[in-house]
């Protein structure tokens, strides 16, 4: 039996519920947004039909509160509920309620969601479907102590899991008993925080794991089938950054023998709706082991409709009302190459710690196809001079890039990341933009462990290499051109004190140097270098504009372009750095000037991104060693340790748990 839904209440916020909003709007379908105090003026907000304002911005007193959600359906007779992902996508109790109410729930059957939404059942039961399951203690763990003997056991390193965990939360990786100790109570912390469920399990760490999930989609007559893989192994601190479709590492065998484990296993409760099973992919031996399910629609779904073709937010809402699935295994075809990145409010320069605050500017790319064959997408829930809160998942945008093959896909990743403008915030950009250039990444050898082995030092940006840098010479070069043209037309000049037009200068960027003459001319301009060598360019770039597209010696070019005083800044392909063209007797006056040192803080402990002081570990007197934790800071829902860098003694605690610091705000200080 098939009911028609008639309107869709997205009880979840951001970028997912714009997604649901967007499906359910092309299916004629009325929408209805909640929201929390902090997102009264979200873009999800603005784009439903109704909204209903459901308390203040913790989630844990309003997006999770049943009874709040319960109350907004009833106040505007929504007759189904989509819960996006996080939140109470996965929680059976709500999904129970929603039954008892008569209301359609856009997702699994409870007894599906209690069985695959604790990680200790849903091992148990993939074990008995016969899917390969990872060694490890499913029981429950009482405390600290118990943690450790159980890590003993297993063999380090273990992974410690909240039972009920998701998106990263509760998750963190022990290599010795102390570990084991500190990451079980910080797991059990961030979990009861996240989903009001404590309970934690242990499971053993494979070592060179490739993170590979299977999306499955079910009806409620009994039909199943699986849409292909996500590989999903760039990952930092357990949370996906960057995400594939199809995988390069598996072949259509070992795809298919993951399908049909996945399919079994949602067979095995009964499965419909949209859902993902994860799988950790031994690179080495070639044998996957099941991870989890996750009963609900899953971040990274775009990657997936893009080589199927599929709307699987449509597929959700048409499975919800009763109907049955219009295609089978056989007619799924997996199209070409998907990559999504990530872009989160999350400063790469400082360890990829939470940033807030105010989008001053927020330029995406053009979506849609191109004139080359690929296709840009981005998924957002944000808006220019809307607000990134510390209150929820610093997730800003999801850009996807589609192409007939893999390096194409990534290619047009790299010009749509040049070509996206944030500004106003700490984000990733630049590590994003770093990745799609390296011959690793591109060579498809991934793992989980890709971000900790190619950054272990953390992310300092792209230096310019020789031939990068000539390039970003001759954008400099065309721009100071521009700029000069533009302060040769002030009006109101004397008549014979024209400004004459530099075209011989020293360009200075990321320690090049390059003398070079600009040559325009009717054919063209040309940049030429001292050493004999030039390249051509052409550009449309105008005093003001912030992005600066540019064809240098054929290949297309999206460079940010800022001025910062006698400075030119230009970032482009994860390179940040500021250019500056001089006439020749400027630039050698210039090597003479002294520079400019930083302030000394290597005797302080400053915090490093906005949050709240959970706990301060030490007093004034004590002495720390290498490694110590002296202070926990929370912020957008994940708990940080902050270390000691090196032996030293306390001189002053300048703050006390429970205070909130911005950034680089004084916690300790150091004799």
């Amino acid at each position: 039996m098939t009911v028609a839904i008639k309107k869709i209440l997205i009880a979840n916020r951001g970028e997912i519920a714009c997604r649901v909003i967007k499906t359910a709007k092309k299916m004629g379908i009325a929408t209805v947004a909640v929201y929390s105090d902090a997102d009264r003026d979200g873009l999800h907000v603005r784009m439903a039909d109704e909204a209903v304002h459901i308390g203040p911005a913790p989630s844990n007193q309003s997006y999770i509160v049943i009874d709040k959600i319960i109350d907004a359906i009833r106040k505007t007779g929504a007759d189904a509920v989509h819960p996006g992902y996080g939140f109470l996508s996965e929680n059976a109790a709500f999904a129970q309620t929603l039954e008892k109410e008569g209301i359609a729930f856009i997702g699994p059957p409870v007894r599906a969601i209690e069985a695959m939404g604790d990680k200790i059942t849903s091992k148990k039961l993939a074990a008995e479907a016969g899917v390969s399951t990872v060694p490890g203690h499913m029981g429950l763990i009482e405390d600290a102590d118990e943690a450790a003997r159980i890590s003993d056991v297993i063999g380090y390193p273990v992974m410690i899991k909240a039972s009920a965990g998701g998106g990263g939360k509760g998750m963190r990786i022990a290599w010795n008993a102390a570990e084991a100790r500190e990451g079980f109570q910080s797991s059990k912390n961030e979990a009861k925080s996240s989903f009001g469920d404590d309970r934690i399990f242990i499971e053993k760490f494979v070592t060179e794991p490739r993170h590979i999930e299977i999306q499955v989609l079910g009806d409620k007559h009994g039909n199943v089938l699986y849409l292909g893989e996500r590989e999903c192994s760039i990952q930092r601190r357990n949370q996906k950054v960057i995400e594939e479709a199809p995988s390069p590492f598996l072949n259509e065998a070992t795809r298919k023998a993951m399908g049909e484990q996945a399919v079994a296993l949602a067979k095995a409760v009964g499965y419909h709706s949209a859902g993902t099973v994860e799988f950790i992919v031994d690179g080495k031996q070639n044998k996957f082991y099941f991870l989890e399910m996750n009963t609900r629609l899953q971040v990274e779904h775009p990657v997936t409709e893009l080589i199927t073709g599929l709307d699987l937010v449509e597929q959700m809402i048409r499975i919800a009302g009763g109907e049955k699935l219009a295609f089978g295994q056989s007619d799924v075809k997996l199209n070409g190459w998907a990559i999504e990145s990530r872009l989160y409010a999350e400063d790469p320069f400082r360890n990829f710690l939470p940033s807030i605050g105010r989008l001053t500017r927020y330029r995406p790319p053009a979506e849609g196809a191109k004139d080359d064959g690929t296709i840009v997408r981005n998924d957002t829930g944000v808006f220019e001079g809307g607000e990134i809160s510390m209150y929820y998942d610093p997730m800003i945008a999801k850009l996807c890039t589609w192409a007939p093959d893999r390096l194409t896909a990534i290619a047009a990743m790299g010009d749509a990341l040049d070509a996206f403008e944030v500004e106003g915030i700490g984000h990733n950009l630049p590590f994003l933009s770093a990745v799609m250039q390296q011959q690793r990444f591109r060579d498809g050898r991934l793992t989980t462990a890709y971000i900790a082995e190619e950054f272990p030092e953390g992310f300092a940006g792209v230096e310019a290499d020789e031939l990068s840098a000539r390039k970003l010479a001759s954008a400099a070069a065309v721009i100071q051109y521009a700029l000069q043209s533009r302060a040769a037309q002030i009006s109101g000049t004397v008549g014979n004190h024209r400004r004459v037009l530099g075209r011989a200068w020293v360009a200075n960027l990321g320690g090049h140097e390059f003398p070079l003459t600009l040559d325009v001319s009717v054919d063209g301009t040309y940049v030429r270098f001292e050493d004999g060598t030039s390249a051509s360019i052409a550009g449309d770039w105008l005093p003001g504009n912030t992005l600066a597209t540019f064809t240098v010696d054929g290949e297309p070019m999206h460079i940010k372009v800022n001025l910062q005083g006698s400075g030119i800044r230009l970032r482009w392909q994860g390179i940040d750095l500021v250019a500056r063209v001089r006439e020749p007797h400027v630039a050698a006056l210039a090597r003479l000037m002294p520079v400019k040192l930083p302030p000394d803080t290597s005797k302080m402990l400053l915090c490093p991104m906005p949050g709240v002081i959970t706990s301060v570990a030490v007093r004034e007197g004590d002495t720390v060693e290498a490694g110590q934790a002296l202070a926990t800071v929370e912020a957008m829902k994940m708990e940080n340790i902050l270390r000691a860098e090196k032996r030293a003694v306390v001189r002053r605690v300048a703050v006390e748990a429970g205070a909130s610091l911005a950034v680089d705000e004084l916690i300790i200080e150091f004799e």
